[in-house]
C-alpha cells in the first residue's frame, strides 16, 4: 500500500490549542454575550429550520437543548487553534477527487458518504453552528460542528462509529473518476469528556488519473454533550496530527459543557 509521502519541510510547525489562553479564560470568553464584540469572520452558524428568531425575541430551545446563541459560543475559534490554522477559503479538492466514492458494503459506503457531507448525525433537532479551519501553506482542512440530537439517536451513531474498525477495517473504494483507493480505518482515543464519545482515523491510499501517488488522513471525532453534539474532522494529504482532534474535542466539550450548565442564563 502506498506510504504517505515525506515532507521535505520535516514536521513543520504544530498547531498548539489555547496556547496563549487558559482552559479557564477561554470558556470564561466563550461565556460572554455574543453581542459583546463583532462576530469574528471564520465564524459561520446555521439557522434552525425554523429560522432566526425575530430581534428582541428569546432563543427557541430544543428541549434542554442549546439555543441558536449558545450554540454560536461554543464554537472553536481560530485563537483557540492558533498557527497555522486560519479561516477556511473553501472546500479542498481531495473532498471531491477522494471521498466521492463507492464500495460494496453498506456500512463502509455509510461512512464515505459522512465524510464527504460530514453530517453524522443527520438533520439536527434543533439550533445548530459550524465553523471552518484551513492550515495555512497546506491543504489540510479542519471542520467544528455544534447541533442539538436527542441522546439515544446520537448514542446509536455513536456505537455504530465504534463498530466500524471491526466491519471495515480495510476495503477498496472507487471514485467517481475511476481511481480505486485501500481504506483503512482505525479507532482513536478521546479524552474522557462528555457523555459519551467516539472517533476514527481514516485513510485512503491511491493513485490519480496520472498515476500520482495519494494519500489522505481523516479524524472523525465526535462527542455528546446532554442532548446536544460535537462532530470534528480533521483532514490532509500531508501529515495530520491526532493530537490536534483530540485537545480540540476536549477543548470543545468543556466549553459547550459550561455554556449548557449556564442553562437559561443569557450569554
Amino acid at each position: 500500500m502506498p506510504q504517505p509521502p515525506a515532507d521535505p519541510r520535516g514536521p513543520g510547525p504544530r498547531a498548539l490549542l489555547a496556547t496563549a489562553l487558559s482552559v479557564t479564560a477561554l470558556l470564561a470568553t466563550a461565556a460572554c454575550s455574543v453581542q459583546d464584540e463583532p462576530r469574528p469572520r471564520w465564524f459561520s452558524a446555521s439557522a434552525t429550520p425554523t429560522g432566526a428568531s425575530p430581534a428582541g425575541e428569546r432563543p427557541a430551545r430544543s428541549g434542554a437543548g442549546l439555543t441558536e446563541a449558545q450554540a454560536q459560543a461554543a464554537l472553536i475559534t481560530a485563537a483557540d487553534l492558533g498557527e497555522p490554522w486560519g479561516p477556511t477559503r473553501g472546500a479542498r479538492t481531495w473532498r471531491d477527487g477522494l471521498l466521492k466514492a463507492t464500495t460494496k458494503n453498506p456500512d463502509c459506503q455509510r461512512l464515505l458518504d459522512v465524510l464527504y457531507s460530514e453530517e453524522l448525525f443527520g438533520t439536527p433537532a434543533g439550533p445548530q453552528a459550524t465553523a471552518a479551519f484551513d492550515g495555512a501553506d497546506t491543504d489540510a482542512q479542519l471542520r467544528y460542528h455544534v447541533a442539538a440530537h436527542p441522546p439515544a439517536a446520537a448514542d446509536r451513531t455513536l456505537a455504530w462509529l465504534k463498530s466500524l474498525p471491526e466491519k471495515c477495517g480495510e476495503f477498496t473504494a472507487t471514485t467517481t473518476r475511476g481511481g480505486v483507493q485501500t481504506v483503512q480505518v482505525g479507532d482513536m482515543p478521546l479524552p474522557p469528556v462528555g457523555d459519551a464519545r467516539q472517533a476514527l482515523r481514516v485513510t485512503l491510499a491511491g493513485e490519480t488519473e496520472d498515476g500520482e501517488l495519494t494519500y489522505l488522513t481523516m479524524d472523525l471525532a465526535a462527542v455528546r454533550v446532554g442532548e446536544d453534539t460535537i462532530t470534528l474532522t480533521n483532514a490532509g494529504l500531508d501529515e495530520v496530527h491526532e493530537e490536534v482532534t483530540q485537545q480540540t474535542a476536549e477543548l470543545g466539550a468543556q466549553r459547550l459543557s459550561e455554556i449548557r450548565k449556564r442553562g437559561e442564563a443569557r450569554i
